[in-house]
C-alpha cells in the first residue's frame, strides 16, 4: 500500500518539528530507526513525514535510511538571510498549493485588529479575486474574514465589527451580527469556511485556519462560480497539503 502524507496539517507540523529536532542533534546523520525510537513516531507516520521534509529541503538522505539537516533549514536559521529565505519558501509553498488545487491561493493574518492578505499565488489560469471592496472591511462576507473571525473571542469579533460595519455586498451577504456570530460559532474547526458569492458575485471561496504560535491566520482559495462544484474538494486538498507552509511559519 502506498504511503500518504498525514491528513491533519497541525499534527503533521508538530511531528515534523519533533523529527527535525531529533535529526539536528545528530550532526553526522541518524537512521530512521533511531528517529522513530527518539520521537516515538511509528514508521508508518515517520516515512511520509521524512518524504515531505526531503522534498522541502529541510532534510537530506545521506545514505540508505540515514538523514541529516538540509540546506533549507540551515538557511532559515541564518539570521540576516532568514526573512528573504522565509519569503521565498512561503511563496514556493503557495505556488505549489495553487497548482495542486487549480485555484488562486491566499495566506492571511489578523494583525492589529485588521485582516491582512500577506501572500497570494495566482496565474493567468487561476486569477485572484477582484478586491472590489477592501478585504479589511469585508470580514463578515469573505471566507478569509469569516475564518479569521472564528478564531477571535466574542469581544474581539465585536471590536472588529464596531470598526468595520456589516454591509450588504451581494444578495447573499449576511447582514445580521446575530446570525453571523451564530454561524461562526457553529463552524467546526476542521471544516473549511465557505463564501458562496457573499463577497462578490461570480466568485466562490474557501478558507482553512492555520496556527503558527499565537498568530491568527488562514489559507484560502478562490474559484469562478462556474467551478463551484470543485470548491469543497479543493478546500479539503488545501487543508491536507498545508503542512509544508505551516512548517515554514513555525521555524
Amino acid at each position: 500500500m502506498a504511503l500518504t502524507e498525514p491528513t491533519a496539517p497541525f499534527h503533521s507540523v508538530q511531528y515534523a518539528l519533533r523529527v527535525l529536532e531529533t535529526i539536528s542533534r545528530h550532526t553526522g546523520g541518524v537512521s530512521d530507526v533511531q528517529i522513530s525510537r527518539e520521537t516515538g513516531l511509528p514508521t508508518a507516520h515517520l516515512a511520509p513525514l521524512l518524504m515531505m521534509l526531503r522534498r522541502e529541503g529541510y532534510v537530506l538522505q545521506v545514505s540508505e535510511g540515514a538523514y541529516a539537516i538540509g540546506d533549507s533549514l540551515v538557511l532559515l536559521g541564518s539570521g540576516a538571510d532568514r526573512q528573504e529565505a522565509l519569503r521565498q519558501k512561503l511563496q514556493t509553498a503557495l505556488d505549489g498549493l495553487r497548482d495542486t488545487v487549480g485555484a488562486a491561493v491566499y495566506i492571511s493574518r489578523y494583525v492589529d485588529g485588521e485582516v491582512q492578505i500577506t501572500g497570494v499565488a495566482e496565474s493567468p489560469r487561476t486569477p485572484k479575486v477582484n478586491e472590489w471592496v477592501d478585504f479589511r472591511s469585508a470580514a463578515h462576507a469573505s471566507a478569509v474574514g469569516k475564518c479569521l473571525l472564528t478564531q477571535l473571542d466574542l469581544n474581539g469579533r465585536r471590536d472588529h465589527l464596531s470598526r468595520h460595519k456589516i454591509a450588504r455586498l451581494t444578495s447573499r451577504t449576511i447582514t445580521s451580527e446575530r446570525v453571523l456570530f451564530s454561524k461562526l460559532d457553529a463552524q467546526p474547526a476542521t471544516v473549511p469556511m465557505l463564501d458562496l458569492q457573499e463577497y462578490a458575485l461570480g466568485t466562490v471561496c474557501a478558507a482553512v485556519p492555520i496556527t503558527a504560535g499565537s498568530a491568527v491566520g488562514c489559507l484560502a482559495l478562490s474559484l469562478p462560480v462556474e467551478h463551484a462544484h470543485r470548491l469543497r474538494a479543493a478546500a479539503e486538498t488545501l487543508n491536507r497539503k498545508a503542512a509544508p507552509l505551516l512548517l515554514s511559519l513555525s521555524l
